[in-house]
């Protein structure tokens, strides 16, 4: 048993954002073991009360530079189901192959650019660069594909500008597609080779595991990424699907004082969103070739270790790569049409928007008046749907650690790799700041 620990791990490294580590104990009792969020709230519900129907999903893309195309999404499907807008089966499965396009970017970058170091020993990608620069150039290529799919269909990588209610404001043309086909199909050797890659290092993944609640959307169209409901699987495997306009009956948010960022919970102390949730809950839905790659890395569900999250983030992006090839296909066979956006007349009301974004999923509430200004909005991002289970993950696993007698560096490791696992993106997080002013 450790007797003595003192960990302080101020603004863990390789995530976006800032949070702290805090572990304490003295003559092997655990005094003290804390996950905390000091980023600083951002407001961006306040930022769109009072702004057209029409500029919404702009100013709430900026809410996050990774996972913009996903905000953009779940921002104009609240205001569509608000203002009674729908949209063309061509615009939906442009916006599906969009979503797949996110998804692989994000992924490639957190399984090459943020974990692979702690799997290969090394601080940073940096001196990968000269120790396996092979993997680097097969992680760069990936990653630049990741970054051309949705400059490709949506105008730019970062803040799409060609999403809007009602479709699109400039289309992809039939001979992008097919750029965009050759891309994809360029990148397979790559994705096999990685497969190999984790295989080789996937030994040094920590054996830890915790039972816990995961939550994603169920689609019946395809893998829940894009659209559904709201699914909710227990460790006994039991499955609830919910619509996504009661999502507050399971985000539940409350707050700790841990954190700026408001907690949330549902049937347990807390759960679990991301690629791990996604993949527990729809596993059959996978593109085979995800399914035979899952298969070869050892993967199977239910997988309850939170560290295996970064591999069921590669397969998704398997998945993507080769479900996103579908979906052109299925443009090219019907034909790029010219579609007219459709006149929308606003009017009041409300409309929930949620898409399962590459760290969970994401929820986008907006009020309207009849004048189609917004009048009150609510944002619930991944990450801050995650901290209450980071929390648990630490609860459960110091106290292993210290019975196992772990030195006060592996524990850190661990932790930190714990956190990264999660992929977190701490200040979208941080929507809420609850303000009391002194009179």
């Amino acid at each position: 048993m450790a007797q003595k620990i003192n960990i302080n791990l101020q603004h863990v490294t390789r995530v976006e954002g800032h949070g702290n580590i805090v572990v304490n104990a003295t003559n092997g009792k655990l005094e003290r073991c804390e996950w905390q969020v000091p980023e600083a709230p951002r407001f961006f519900e306040s930022m769109v009360r009072g702004r057209h129907f029409s500029e919404i999903a702009r100013i709430t893309s900026r809410i996050c530079g990774i996972c913009s195309v996903g905000h953009q999404l779940a921002s104009i499907k609240a205001t569509e189901k608000a203002l009674g807008i729908t949209v063309s089966e061509q615009t939906e499965k442009l916006r599906r192959l969009l979503k797949h396009g996110e998804n692989f970017d994000s992924h490639i970058l957190h399984v090459y650019f943020l974990v692979a170091p702690d799997l290969l020993g090394v601080p940073s990608v940096m001196p990968l660069a000269e120790s396996h620069p092979e993997v680097v150039k097969r992680a760069l290529a990936m990653k630049g594909l990741g970054s051309r799919w949705s400059s490709i269909i949506c105008g730019r990588s970062t803040h799409p500008v060609r999403i809007v209610p009602g479709g699109f404001s400039s289309l992809v043309t039939e001979a992008e597609l097919i750029e965009l086909k050759k891309s994809i199909l360029n990148i397979v050797p790559d994705v096999e080779a990685t497969v190999k890659t984790l295989q080789a290092v996937v030994d040094k993944v920590p054996h830890f595991e915790r039972k816990t609640e995961y939550v994603g959307l169920v689609d019946t169209v395809e893998y829940g990424l894009y659209d559904g409901q709201i699914g909710c699987l227990m460790p006994d495997g039991q499955k609830t699907l919910i619509d996504v306009e009661d999502y507050r009956s399971v985000t539940n948010e409350w707050v700790s004082p841990l954190s700026t960022a408001k907690y949330t919970r549902h049937h347990m102390d807390s759960y679990m969103v991301g690629a791990l949730a996604r993949i527990n809950l729809n596993f059959q839905q996978l593109h085979p070739e995800a399914q035979r790659m899952a298969q070869e890395l050892g993967f199977s569900v239910p997988c309850y270790n939170p560290y295996l999250n970064t591999i069921a983030q590669f397969i998704e992006a398997v998945h993507s790569a080769f479900t996103g090839l579908e979906l052109i296909d299925s443009l090219l066979a019907a034909g790029m049409r010219d579609e007219e956006l459709p006149v929308i007349t606003p009017r009041a009301g409300r409309g929930v928007g949620a898409v399962d974004v590459p760290r969970g999923i994401l929820f986008h509430d907006y009020e309207y008046d009849d004048a189609g200004l917004c009048t009150s909005a609510n944002c619930i991002i991944p990450t801050n749907q995650n901290h209450a289970n980071i929390q648990g993950d630490m609860d459960k696993l110091v106290p292993e650690m210290m019975r196992a007698n772990k030195s006060q560096p592996e524990m850190e490791l661990h932790l930190e790799m714990l956190v990264r696992a999660y992929d977190p993106c701490i200040s979208c997080s941080t929507h809420y700041l609850d303000v009391t002013f002194v009179k």
